[in-house]
Protein backbone atom coordinates (compact mmCIF):
# COMPACT_ATOMS: atom_id res chain seq x y z
CA UNK A 1 0.00 0.00 0.00
CA UNK A 2 1.29 3.45 -0.97
CA UNK A 3 1.27 5.73 2.11
CA UNK A 4 0.96 8.91 0.07
CA UNK A 5 0.67 11.46 2.94
CA UNK A 6 3.80 10.09 4.61
CA UNK A 7 5.67 10.06 1.30
CA UNK A 8 4.77 13.71 0.65
CA UNK A 9 6.14 14.69 4.05
CA UNK A 10 9.30 12.71 3.37
CA UNK A 11 9.63 14.50 0.02
CA UNK A 12 9.19 17.92 1.66
CA UNK A 13 11.81 17.02 4.27
CA UNK A 14 14.28 15.87 1.63
CA UNK A 15 13.74 18.91 -0.59
CA UNK A 16 14.25 21.35 2.28
CA UNK A 17 17.32 19.57 3.59
CA UNK A 18 18.96 19.17 0.18
CA UNK A 19 18.46 22.86 -0.61
CA UNK A 20 20.33 23.85 2.53
CA UNK A 21 23.00 21.22 2.05
CA UNK A 22 23.87 22.32 -1.47
CA UNK A 23 23.85 25.92 -0.29
CA UNK A 24 26.27 25.26 2.55
CA UNK A 25 28.42 22.86 0.51
CA UNK A 26 29.79 25.64 -1.67
CA UNK A 27 29.61 28.21 1.14
CA UNK A 28 31.69 26.04 3.46
CA UNK A 29 34.41 25.55 0.86
CA UNK A 30 34.52 29.26 0.08
CA UNK A 31 34.62 30.02 3.82
CA UNK A 32 37.62 27.72 4.19
CA UNK A 33 39.41 29.13 1.12
CA UNK A 34 38.74 32.86 1.52
CA UNK A 35 38.16 33.37 5.24
CA UNK A 36 40.46 30.73 6.74
CA UNK A 37 43.12 30.58 4.00
CA UNK A 38 42.76 26.83 3.44
CA UNK A 39 44.63 25.13 0.59
CA UNK A 40 43.77 21.87 -1.20
CA UNK A 41 45.27 19.77 1.60
CA UNK A 42 43.11 21.49 4.23
CA UNK A 43 40.03 21.03 2.06
CA UNK A 44 40.83 17.34 1.73
CA UNK A 45 41.26 16.89 5.47
CA UNK A 46 37.96 18.62 6.26
CA UNK A 47 36.15 16.54 3.66
CA UNK A 48 37.77 13.41 5.08
CA UNK A 49 36.59 14.30 8.59
CA UNK A 50 33.00 14.55 7.40
CA UNK A 51 33.01 11.02 6.02
CA UNK A 52 35.26 9.37 8.62
CA UNK A 53 32.28 8.31 10.80
CA UNK A 54 30.98 6.23 7.93
CA UNK A 55 34.24 4.33 7.74
CA UNK A 56 34.40 3.84 11.52
CA UNK A 57 30.76 3.20 12.39
CA UNK A 58 28.80 2.69 9.17
CA UNK A 59 28.45 -1.08 9.38
CA UNK A 60 27.53 -0.91 13.05
CA UNK A 61 24.85 1.69 12.29
CA UNK A 62 23.25 -0.65 9.77
CA UNK A 63 22.94 -3.44 12.33
CA UNK A 64 21.51 -1.15 15.00
CA UNK A 65 19.00 0.48 12.63
CA UNK A 66 17.69 -2.94 11.62
CA UNK A 67 16.87 -3.40 15.32
CA UNK A 68 14.76 -0.23 15.75
CA UNK A 69 12.03 1.77 14.06
CA UNK A 70 13.55 3.99 11.42
CA UNK A 71 11.55 7.22 11.58
CA UNK A 72 12.91 8.38 14.99
CA UNK A 73 16.44 7.92 13.67
CA UNK A 74 15.66 10.33 10.82
CA UNK A 75 14.33 13.00 13.20
CA UNK A 76 17.26 12.78 15.62
CA UNK A 77 19.85 12.77 12.82
CA UNK A 78 18.51 15.94 11.22
CA UNK A 79 18.28 17.68 14.61
CA UNK A 80 21.94 16.98 15.38
CA UNK A 81 22.98 18.26 11.93
CA UNK A 82 21.04 21.47 12.51
CA UNK A 83 22.95 22.13 15.74
CA UNK A 84 26.36 21.34 14.18
CA UNK A 85 25.88 23.53 11.11
CA UNK A 86 24.47 26.26 13.33
CA UNK A 87 27.66 26.16 15.39
CA UNK A 88 29.81 26.55 12.26
CA UNK A 89 27.79 29.56 11.14
CA UNK A 90 27.86 31.29 14.53
CA UNK A 91 31.59 30.68 15.05
CA UNK A 92 32.26 31.96 11.53
CA UNK A 93 30.31 35.14 12.15
CA UNK A 94 32.06 35.80 15.47
CA UNK A 95 35.55 35.15 14.07
CA UNK A 96 36.27 32.12 16.26
CA UNK A 97 36.23 29.49 13.52
CA UNK A 98 39.36 27.51 12.59
CA UNK A 99 40.04 24.68 10.16
CA UNK A 100 40.31 22.08 13.00
CA UNK A 101 36.99 23.32 14.44
CA UNK A 102 35.32 22.94 11.05
CA UNK A 103 36.73 19.43 10.77
CA UNK A 104 35.42 18.52 14.23
CA UNK A 105 31.93 19.85 13.57
CA UNK A 106 31.58 18.21 10.17
CA UNK A 107 32.66 14.96 11.87
CA UNK A 108 29.56 15.34 14.06
CA UNK A 109 27.48 15.99 10.94
CA UNK A 110 28.87 12.84 9.36
CA UNK A 111 28.10 10.81 12.47
CA UNK A 112 24.46 11.94 12.47
CA UNK A 113 24.10 11.63 8.70
CA UNK A 114 25.33 8.06 8.45
CA UNK A 115 22.50 6.80 10.68
CA UNK A 116 19.76 8.93 9.15
CA UNK A 117 20.81 8.04 5.60
CA UNK A 118 20.75 4.29 6.22
CA UNK A 119 17.40 4.66 7.99
CA UNK A 120 16.00 6.79 5.14
CA UNK A 121 16.94 4.29 2.46
CA UNK A 122 15.31 1.48 4.45
CA UNK A 123 12.26 3.53 5.49
CA UNK A 124 11.03 4.39 1.99
CA UNK A 125 10.16 0.77 1.04
CA UNK A 126 7.83 0.76 4.07
CA UNK A 127 5.83 3.60 2.51
CA UNK A 128 5.91 2.55 -1.14
CA UNK A 129 5.21 -0.81 -2.85
CA UNK A 130 8.30 -2.34 -4.45
CA UNK A 131 6.78 -1.93 -7.92
CA UNK A 132 6.53 1.84 -7.34
CA UNK A 133 10.04 2.32 -5.93
CA UNK A 134 11.62 3.53 -9.22
CA UNK A 135 9.03 6.31 -9.58
CA UNK A 136 9.15 7.22 -5.89
CA UNK A 137 12.94 7.37 -5.90
CA UNK A 138 12.82 9.37 -9.13
CA UNK A 139 10.65 12.00 -7.41
CA UNK A 140 13.07 12.16 -4.48
CA UNK A 141 16.03 12.31 -6.87
CA UNK A 142 14.39 15.18 -8.75
CA UNK A 143 13.96 17.12 -5.53
CA UNK A 144 17.62 16.58 -4.73
CA UNK A 145 18.82 17.61 -8.18
CA UNK A 146 16.49 20.62 -8.21
CA UNK A 147 18.04 21.68 -4.91
CA UNK A 148 21.45 21.05 -6.47
CA UNK A 149 20.58 23.57 -9.19
CA UNK A 150 19.31 26.24 -6.80
CA UNK A 151 21.56 25.73 -3.77
CA UNK A 152 24.94 26.65 -5.30
CA UNK A 153 23.49 29.75 -6.97
CA UNK A 154 21.89 30.77 -3.68
CA UNK A 155 25.22 30.15 -1.94
CA UNK A 156 27.08 32.32 -4.44
CA UNK A 157 24.62 35.16 -3.95
CA UNK A 158 24.61 34.84 -0.15
CA UNK A 159 28.40 34.70 0.05
CA UNK A 160 28.77 37.74 -2.16
CA UNK A 161 25.98 39.79 -0.58
CA UNK A 162 26.31 38.71 3.05
CA UNK A 163 28.92 36.12 4.02
CA UNK A 164 29.75 32.42 3.87
CA UNK A 165 28.76 31.82 7.53
CA UNK A 166 25.26 33.17 6.78
CA UNK A 167 24.92 30.64 3.97
CA UNK A 168 25.93 27.86 6.38
CA UNK A 169 23.30 29.07 8.84
CA UNK A 170 20.71 28.66 6.09
CA UNK A 171 21.61 24.98 6.01
CA UNK A 172 21.21 24.71 9.78
CA UNK A 173 17.70 26.13 9.45
CA UNK A 174 16.74 23.70 6.68
CA UNK A 175 17.84 20.71 8.76
CA UNK A 176 15.70 22.02 11.64
CA UNK A 177 12.70 22.34 9.31
CA UNK A 178 13.34 18.85 7.96
CA UNK A 179 13.36 17.37 11.47
CA UNK A 180 10.10 19.17 12.26
CA UNK A 181 8.39 17.89 9.10
CA UNK A 182 9.57 14.32 9.70
CA UNK A 183 8.18 14.43 13.23
CA UNK A 184 4.68 14.91 11.75
CA UNK A 185 4.77 11.61 9.82
CA UNK A 186 2.39 9.08 11.32
CA UNK A 187 3.45 6.00 9.39
CA UNK A 188 2.93 2.72 11.23
CA UNK A 189 6.26 0.94 11.28
CA UNK A 190 6.34 -2.73 12.23
CA UNK A 191 8.03 -3.50 15.50
CA UNK A 192 11.56 -4.86 14.95
CA UNK A 193 11.72 -8.62 15.22
CA UNK A 194 12.72 -9.70 18.70
CA UNK A 195 15.49 -12.22 18.43
CA UNK A 196 17.03 -13.87 21.46
CA UNK A 197 20.10 -15.02 19.57
CA UNK A 198 21.23 -11.65 18.23
CA UNK A 199 24.96 -11.33 17.81
CA UNK A 200 26.57 -8.14 16.53
CA UNK A 201 29.38 -9.81 14.63
CA UNK A 202 27.07 -12.34 13.00
CA UNK A 203 24.64 -9.63 11.91
CA UNK A 204 27.48 -7.55 10.44
CA UNK A 205 28.70 -10.54 8.46
CA UNK A 206 25.19 -11.36 7.28
CA UNK A 207 24.70 -7.89 5.80
CA UNK A 208 28.10 -7.86 4.09
CA UNK A 209 27.63 -11.41 2.80
CA UNK A 210 24.32 -10.46 1.21
CA UNK A 211 25.96 -7.64 -0.75
CA UNK A 212 29.25 -9.23 -1.76
CA UNK A 213 27.95 -12.70 -2.60
CA UNK A 214 24.98 -11.46 -4.57
CA UNK A 215 25.50 -11.99 -8.34
CA UNK A 216 24.39 -8.48 -9.34
CA UNK A 217 24.76 -6.41 -6.16
CA UNK A 218 28.43 -7.32 -5.82
CA UNK A 219 29.70 -5.84 -9.13
CA UNK A 220 27.34 -2.91 -8.74
CA UNK A 221 28.69 -2.19 -5.25
CA UNK A 222 32.36 -2.53 -6.21
CA UNK A 223 31.88 -0.23 -9.19
CA UNK A 224 30.07 2.28 -6.98
CA UNK A 225 32.84 2.20 -4.36
CA UNK A 226 35.36 2.95 -7.10
CA UNK A 227 33.20 5.78 -8.45
CA UNK A 228 32.92 7.36 -5.01
CA UNK A 229 36.69 7.26 -4.50
CA UNK A 230 37.56 9.12 -7.70
CA UNK A 231 34.45 11.32 -7.85
CA UNK A 232 35.17 12.57 -4.34
CA UNK A 233 38.77 13.28 -5.28
CA UNK A 234 37.62 15.59 -8.10
CA UNK A 235 34.99 17.31 -5.98
CA UNK A 236 37.54 17.96 -3.23
CA UNK A 237 39.54 20.30 -5.45
CA UNK A 238 36.90 21.44 -7.96
CA UNK A 239 35.95 24.70 -6.22
CA UNK A 240 39.60 25.54 -5.51
CA UNK A 241 40.49 24.77 -9.14
CA UNK A 242 37.64 26.93 -10.47
CA UNK A 243 38.33 29.87 -8.19
CA UNK A 244 42.12 29.92 -7.94
CA UNK A 245 43.21 28.51 -11.32
CA UNK A 246 40.38 29.46 -13.66
CA UNK A 247 39.63 32.75 -11.92
CA UNK A 248 35.89 32.28 -11.43
CA UNK A 249 33.96 34.16 -8.75
CA UNK A 250 31.46 32.81 -6.22
CA UNK A 251 28.39 33.37 -8.42
CA UNK A 252 30.07 31.83 -11.49
CA UNK A 253 31.09 28.76 -9.47
CA UNK A 254 27.54 28.53 -8.16
CA UNK A 255 26.31 28.54 -11.76
CA UNK A 256 28.70 25.72 -12.66
CA UNK A 257 27.59 23.52 -9.77
CA UNK A 258 23.94 24.37 -10.37
CA UNK A 259 24.18 23.07 -13.94
CA UNK A 260 24.43 19.49 -12.70
CA UNK A 261 21.22 19.95 -10.77
CA UNK A 262 19.32 21.25 -13.77
CA UNK A 263 20.22 18.31 -15.99
CA UNK A 264 19.85 15.93 -13.05
CA UNK A 265 16.15 16.80 -12.77
CA UNK A 266 15.72 15.85 -16.42
CA UNK A 267 17.69 12.62 -15.98
CA UNK A 268 15.72 11.54 -12.91
CA UNK A 269 12.44 12.20 -14.73
CA UNK A 270 13.51 9.99 -17.63
CA UNK A 271 14.93 7.20 -15.49
CA UNK A 272 11.78 5.06 -14.92
CA UNK A 273 10.76 5.08 -18.58
CA UNK A 274 14.28 4.35 -19.79
CA UNK A 275 14.50 1.45 -17.34
CA UNK A 276 11.21 -0.03 -18.48
CA UNK A 277 12.17 0.22 -22.15
CA UNK A 278 15.83 -0.78 -22.15
CA UNK A 279 16.36 -2.56 -18.84
CA UNK A 280 17.54 -1.14 -15.53
CA UNK A 281 21.05 -2.58 -15.65
CA UNK A 282 21.83 -1.36 -19.16
CA UNK A 283 20.58 2.17 -18.44
CA UNK A 284 22.57 2.43 -15.19
CA UNK A 285 25.74 1.13 -16.84
CA UNK A 286 25.51 3.54 -19.77
CA UNK A 287 24.81 6.45 -17.42
CA UNK A 288 27.95 5.54 -15.47
CA UNK A 289 30.15 6.53 -18.43
CA UNK A 290 29.00 10.15 -18.27
CA UNK A 291 31.19 10.93 -15.24
CA UNK A 292 34.60 10.32 -16.88
CA UNK A 293 33.48 12.15 -20.02
CA UNK A 294 32.27 15.11 -17.97
CA UNK A 295 35.50 15.48 -16.01
CA UNK A 296 37.61 15.32 -19.17
CA UNK A 297 35.91 18.60 -20.09
CA UNK A 298 36.60 19.98 -16.62
CA UNK A 299 40.30 19.09 -16.84
CA UNK A 300 40.67 20.76 -20.25
CA UNK A 301 38.76 23.96 -19.43
CA UNK A 302 40.61 27.21 -20.25
CA UNK A 303 40.54 30.29 -18.02
CA UNK A 304 37.94 33.05 -18.30
CA UNK A 305 34.53 33.03 -19.93
CA UNK A 306 35.24 30.10 -22.24
CA UNK A 307 36.32 28.03 -19.28
CA UNK A 308 33.04 28.82 -17.55
CA UNK A 309 31.09 27.51 -20.56
CA UNK A 310 33.18 24.33 -20.70
CA UNK A 311 32.68 23.68 -16.99
CA UNK A 312 28.93 24.20 -17.37
CA UNK A 313 28.84 21.73 -20.27
CA UNK A 314 30.74 19.17 -18.21
CA UNK A 315 28.43 19.58 -15.24
CA UNK A 316 25.33 19.26 -17.45
CA UNK A 317 26.63 15.91 -18.69
CA UNK A 318 27.62 14.84 -15.17
CA UNK A 319 24.21 15.76 -13.78
CA UNK A 320 22.10 13.93 -16.33
CA UNK A 321 24.08 10.72 -15.78
CA UNK A 322 23.73 10.88 -12.01
CA UNK A 323 20.06 11.83 -12.33
CA UNK A 324 19.37 8.70 -14.35
CA UNK A 325 21.46 6.39 -12.16
CA UNK A 326 20.40 7.52 -8.70
CA UNK A 327 16.73 6.45 -8.49
CA UNK A 328 17.30 3.24 -10.44
CA UNK A 329 20.24 2.09 -8.31
CA UNK A 330 18.45 2.84 -5.06
CA UNK A 331 15.27 1.13 -6.21
CA UNK A 332 17.03 -1.99 -7.42
CA UNK A 333 19.22 -2.63 -4.40
CA UNK A 334 16.29 -2.17 -1.99
CA UNK A 335 13.93 -4.31 -4.07
CA UNK A 336 16.58 -7.04 -4.33
CA UNK A 337 17.07 -7.16 -0.54
CA UNK A 338 14.70 -8.51 2.15
CA UNK A 339 13.30 -5.87 4.52
CA UNK A 340 15.11 -7.22 7.57
CA UNK A 341 18.48 -6.75 5.79
CA UNK A 342 17.85 -3.43 4.04
CA UNK A 343 19.43 -1.17 6.64
CA UNK A 344 22.50 -3.41 6.81
CA UNK A 345 22.71 -3.66 3.02
CA UNK A 346 22.45 0.11 2.60
CA UNK A 347 24.87 0.76 5.46
CA UNK A 348 27.38 -1.73 4.04
CA UNK A 349 27.36 -0.10 0.61
CA UNK A 350 27.32 3.42 2.03
CA UNK A 351 30.10 2.65 4.52
CA UNK A 352 32.51 1.68 1.80
CA UNK A 353 31.27 4.43 -0.55
CA UNK A 354 31.73 7.22 1.94
CA UNK A 355 34.60 5.51 3.71
CA UNK A 356 36.67 5.81 0.54
CA UNK A 357 36.28 9.59 0.81
CA UNK A 358 38.33 9.61 4.02
CA UNK A 359 41.25 8.41 1.90
CA UNK A 360 40.58 9.99 -1.49
CA UNK A 361 39.88 13.53 -0.24
CA UNK A 362 43.20 14.17 1.56
CA UNK A 363 45.04 12.19 -1.12
CA UNK A 364 43.52 14.38 -3.84
CA UNK A 365 44.47 17.52 -1.92
CA UNK A 366 48.07 16.39 -1.55
CA UNK A 367 48.27 15.23 -5.17
CA UNK A 368 46.89 18.55 -6.43
CA UNK A 369 49.39 20.55 -4.36
CA UNK A 370 52.25 18.35 -5.62
CA UNK A 371 51.33 17.72 -9.26
CA UNK A 372 48.63 20.28 -10.09
CA UNK A 373 44.86 20.37 -10.26
CA UNK A 374 44.52 19.34 -13.91
CA UNK A 375 46.77 16.30 -13.50
CA UNK A 376 44.75 15.21 -10.49
CA UNK A 377 41.48 15.48 -12.40
CA UNK A 378 42.84 13.48 -15.35
CA UNK A 379 44.01 10.67 -13.05
CA UNK A 380 40.49 10.62 -11.60
CA UNK A 381 39.03 10.38 -15.10
CA UNK A 382 40.87 7.08 -15.57
CA UNK A 383 39.56 5.84 -12.22
CA UNK A 384 36.00 6.81 -13.10
CA UNK A 385 36.32 4.89 -16.37
CA UNK A 386 37.30 1.78 -14.39
CA UNK A 387 34.30 2.36 -12.11
CA UNK A 388 31.98 2.41 -15.14
CA UNK A 389 33.61 -0.67 -16.67
CA UNK A 390 33.15 -2.96 -13.64
CA UNK A 391 29.32 -3.25 -13.75
CA UNK A 392 29.25 -3.00 -17.54
CA UNK A 393 31.13 -6.32 -17.97
CA UNK A 394 29.18 -8.07 -15.16
CA UNK A 395 25.73 -9.69 -14.80
CA UNK A 396 24.46 -6.34 -13.50
CA UNK A 397 24.25 -5.18 -17.12
CA UNK A 398 21.13 -7.38 -17.50
CA UNK A 399 19.56 -6.54 -14.12
CA UNK A 400 15.85 -5.76 -13.96
CA UNK A 401 13.55 -4.76 -11.08
CA UNK A 402 12.39 -7.79 -9.05
CA UNK A 403 8.62 -8.28 -9.06
CA UNK A 404 8.18 -9.44 -5.46
CA UNK A 405 9.76 -9.39 -2.01
CA UNK A 406 13.06 -11.31 -2.15
CA UNK A 407 14.05 -14.06 0.25
CA UNK A 408 17.40 -15.21 1.61
CA UNK A 409 17.65 -18.35 -0.46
Amino acid sequence: MFDYPAFVRLWISDTTKWLGLFTSGLALQLLLITDLGADQTDLGLVRSAQWLPMLLFGLLAGVLIDRVRRLPVLVIGDSVCAVAFGAIGVLGLTGHLTVPLVAGLVFVVGLASLSSTAAHQSFLPRLVPLSELPRANARLEQSMTAAESVGPLLAGVLVRALSAPVAVLVNAATYAVSALVLSTIRAREPAPASATDRHLGRELVEGARWVYRHPTLMPYAVGLHTWFFFNSAVLTILVFYASQELGLGAVAIGLVLASAGVSGVVGAGLAPRLSERFGLGLVVCLAGWTSPLAFVLVALAPTGGTGLLVLVAGQLLYGVGNGVRGPLEMSYRNAATPDRLRARMNATIRSFNWGTITVSAPLAGWFAVTYGNRSTILVCVLGLAVAALIPTVSPFLRARMPEGEPDLS
